[in-house]
């Protein structure tokens, strides 16, 4: 938007874990964010050094979560060393968070509530009481609702559309949003292949028991309201042709697919039941072991305008 070069720099993950080591439980605007300061800042002042520039600066000075003194020392330091000037104002003052609420609202710019720190964010959602799904990614690589690959979707989409010229808005969307932690069935301590469908959830984390009823394609648990479907009644419903369950766990189709799926099954649609796929309807008694998180939450909804 405003016609300056845009350079990345490398995603070095693994030296900075390297970097943190034994500062993981830091706070917010501790020793590790000046560990995490030093490392971005070098990077930065070779790059302007090397283009011959005389100034470098950071856009963490405009997050009120972080300390402009840490950051200053930081910046400072660096300058001295490869004989440049850290500029570094004070973006906040004089109601200048909110100055950068108004601009950002305007031009639909995606803000990020966190600095990039996945131990930042961690302790922060603890704070919130909220989990931390930004860090979820099923092995499936189901793209699930407000998950970063949802939104890297969403701002994509809009890319498109501002390339083609069509208006848009970005508006939010409060809704009952699901995770799962974890999930596994049991015969005999062998672990069965199954699969979850989405917003599944148990009262506790562990159940066992016996089916007991079939009414139509659904298969009864005698406890805790599980129900059952086989693979093949899955394939018809979704229309699909998994050979089998551990092929469906690998290659799971879209979130809201599922949710159809579940639809279809179970018309009431606050039922929140436990239902599993398996190859085969199992006739022994079983076990299960199961977490998952449901939640409210909000999501950015992109509208086209006509």
């Amino acid at each position: 938007m405003l016609g300056i070069e845009l350079i990345e720099g490398e995603y070095d993950t693994k030296s900075w874990l390297e970097a943190v080591r034994g500062l993981e439980k830091e706070p917010e605007k501790g020793a590790r964010c000046a560990v995490c300061f030093d490392k971005r800042f070098e990077v930065t002042a070779q790059q302007a050094s090397k283009m011959g520039q005389k100034r470098f600066t950071s856009t963490l000075l405009v997050s009120p979560k972080k300390s402009i003194k840490q950051l200053k020392i930081a910046g400072d330091k660096l300058a001295k060393k490869y004989g440049l000037e850290f500029i570094a104002p004070d973006y906040r003052k004089a109601s200048g968070t909110q100055e950068q609420n108004i601009l950002a609202k305007k031009d639909a710019l995606y803000r990020q509530d966190y600095c990039g720190c996945l131990f930042g964010l961690s302790m922060q959602r603890e704070q919130q009481q909220k989990l931390v799904d930004e860090l979820f990614s099923p092995i499936s690589r189901q793209i699930q609702p407000e998950s970063i690959e949802a939104r890297i979707e969403l701002y994509k989409e809009r890319w498109e559309l501002e390339e083609r010229g069509i208006e848009y808005k970005i508006v939010k969307e409060r809704f009952l949003n699901w995770r799962l932690l974890y999930g596994l069935l049991r015969i005999k301590n062998r672990t069965i292949p199954a699969h979850f469908l989405p917003m599944s959830t148990l009262k506790k984390e562990y159940t066992r028991g016996k089916i007991e009823n079939q009414i139509g394609d659904l298969y009864y648990m005698n406890r805790d309201e599980v129900k059952f479907i086989s693979l093949e009644t899955y394939n018809r419903v979704s229309k699909s042709q998994y050979s089998s369950i551990a092929q469906l766990i690998f290659n799971t189709p879209s979130f809201e697919t599922e949710l159809k799926i579940r639809k279809q099954l179970i018309p009431n649609p606050y039922d929140l039941s436990l239902v599993i796929i398996v190859d085969k309807i199992p006739t022994q008694k079983l076990e299960i072991l199961y977490k998952s998180h449901i939640y409210e939450d909000v999501k950015e909804v992109l509208l086209k305008i006509t």
